[in-house]
């Protein structure tokens, strides 16, 4: 069960705040208090510690309706992660059929691995651990799909919810399966009537402290090539009735499935237009991928409010190819980033900011004599990066007023990161005691070397430097959480 807070909790140190693709905040000195209920009340940008004391009494606090945590050197606090695109279901056949591209590595692979979520029992032993195997690589919010099964959907849920993070799970719905028949729904009316289940299962869920559901419903056409006309047009029409609920379903991963859902769908002039035709593109539509979206889809996509979830670990995985993310960006697309575990071999979004620079370094050589603009062909640095892991995954899920970025009233899902040695990951050259000068509370941690630290996490970093994970104020996971 997830920890909770009783009393204001403040926390002094070093801080890393995203406010834009090209900006961030890099505070040495920063005072942010929490709560009870989880939400920030305020923050203080530049506090030394000689004034700390003080401070805290201006703002009325005094030593018995308080905790104050300060952070160590090497040290500093940033916000959680948003995991814009994951299969939990799929975290079994992790590193599996990387041989294969899209379409043979579903039918070989993961339809196999999903298919045994039928069995509640397998379910109920394998999603507690999954859940821990995310929440402790910082992901604070998570968009889960789940396997097309209502009880084990169920199950995640619930699993989720007990363990405190902030997520949105849906359960596929797909009544076509050509390639792997005994993995399918068997007609639409089901599918959306098992959907339905599940949603009034995840309202049904209690809220927190703060009167705020944790855990969405979601609606979760797998993708086009899934879903029959009948069931396209059913749910589409079920999404004009909740505006509010969220869509998440895949787009344009892969050459052979664009091709594909041309075959299928004719008539219909691109794969994003297949989703805006069915009334399934909107300002709350989370689109996996987008490999292969044409200018006139990012118009489109743009147009309509949605936004991509940018998966570059799982598409060189698959070998789907680079997503043109810095394109998406200049036509006005949200862009947030995305596992895909399994398609990406590695549930951290860490890893995933290390291959989403790589991709945008790859997009870049490959189109120095191309079309630039302020993005477009470009590399992404740091402060793009971070805001697309946690600021821009938030705006990607209409989450941007609650979480992605430390401000009064808002929610702190948050990360306190440590890059000392005793973390013991040898790739990161962090802060050592022993070694290096001991000159005050926070030593060489200037703003030039606090970014220097956010550098060496980013690109060197794994889930040893991640030491506390919180979600709305509560401790919910990391190296230091204990159950």
């Amino acid at each position: 069960m997830a920890a909770t807070a009783c009393r204001t909790a403040v926390y002094y140190g070093p801080v890393i705040n995203p406010e834009s693709l090209t900006c961030f905040q890099a505070l040495s000195q920063c005072l942010i208090a929490v709560g009870p209920d989880g939400n920030i009340l305020w923050i203080e940008t530049d506090i030394a510690k000689c004034n700390l004391e003080a401070t805290l009494e201006e703002r009325g606090l005094c030593h018995d309706n308080h905790m104050l945590v300060v952070l160590k050197p090497g040290e500093f606090i940033m916000p959680g992660f948003v995991d814009s695109h994951i299969h939990a279901c799929q975290i079994p056949n992790l590193g599996l059929g990387g041989d294969d591209q899209l379409l043979d590595w579903l039918k070989n692979t993961v339809f196999p691995t999903e298919a045994r979520f039928k069995d509640t029992e397998y379910a109920t032993r394998a999603y507690p651990d999954i859940v821990n195997r995310v929440i402790n690589s910082g992901t604070t919010t998570a968009c889960y799909y789940g396997s097309l099964h209502l009880e084990a959907t169920k199950i995640l849920a619930n699993i989720i919810h007990a363990k405190g993070q902030r997520a949105f799970v849906g359960k596929c719905n797909m009544d076509r399966n050509d390639d792997y028949p005994c993995y399918v729904e068997p007609c639409a009316a089901e599918s959306m009537e098992t959907m339905k289940c599940l949603i009034a299962h995840i309202q049904g869920l209690s809220c927190t402290g703060a009167g705020e559901a944790l855990v969405h419903p979601i609606i979760t056409p797998r993708f086009a090539l899934s879903c029959t006309v009948d069931l396209l047009t059913r749910l589409g029409d079920f999404a004009e009735t909740v505006p509010d609920m969220a869509i998440q379903t895949h787009i344009a991963e892969n050459p052979k499935e664009v091709e594909e859902v041309r075959k299928l769908f004719p008539c219909i002039s691109s794969y994003a237009g297949v989703y805006d035709h069915f009334k399934l593109l909107r300002n709350n539509t989370i689109l996996g991928h987008g490999v292969w979206l044409t200018d006139e889809e990012m118009k489109l996509i743009a147009a309509r409010g949605a936004g991509v979830a940018h998966c570059p670990a799982s598409n060189f995985f698959l070998s789907s190819g680079m997503a043109q993310v810095g394109k998406m960006l200049d036509y006005g697309v949200k862009v947030g980033l995305g596992t895909d575990v399994a398609g990406s071999n590695n549930p951290s979004m860490l890893y995933t900011i290390q291959m989403a620079s790589t991709a945008s370094k790859m997009v870049a050589i490959q189109s120095k004599e191309g079309e630039h603009g302020r993005f477009t062909n470009k590399r992404l640095e740091t402060a793009a990066l971070l805001y697309l892991a946690t600021l821009g995954g938030a705006d990607l899920c209409c989450l941007k007023h609650r979480i992605g970025s430390f401000k009064r009233g808002k929610a702190f899902d948050a990360l306190l990161v440590s890059i000392r040695d005793d973390t013991g990951n040898p790739a990161v050259w962090g802060y050592n005691r022993d070694r290096d000068l001991d000159e005050g509370p926070y030593p060489q941690c200037a703003e030039k070397n606090l970014k220097e630290w956010l550098q060496r996490f980013f690109y060197c970093g794994d889930s040893r430097n991640i030491r506390r994970v919180f979600v709305q104020g509560a401790l919910v996971g990391g190296q230091e959480f204990q159950c």
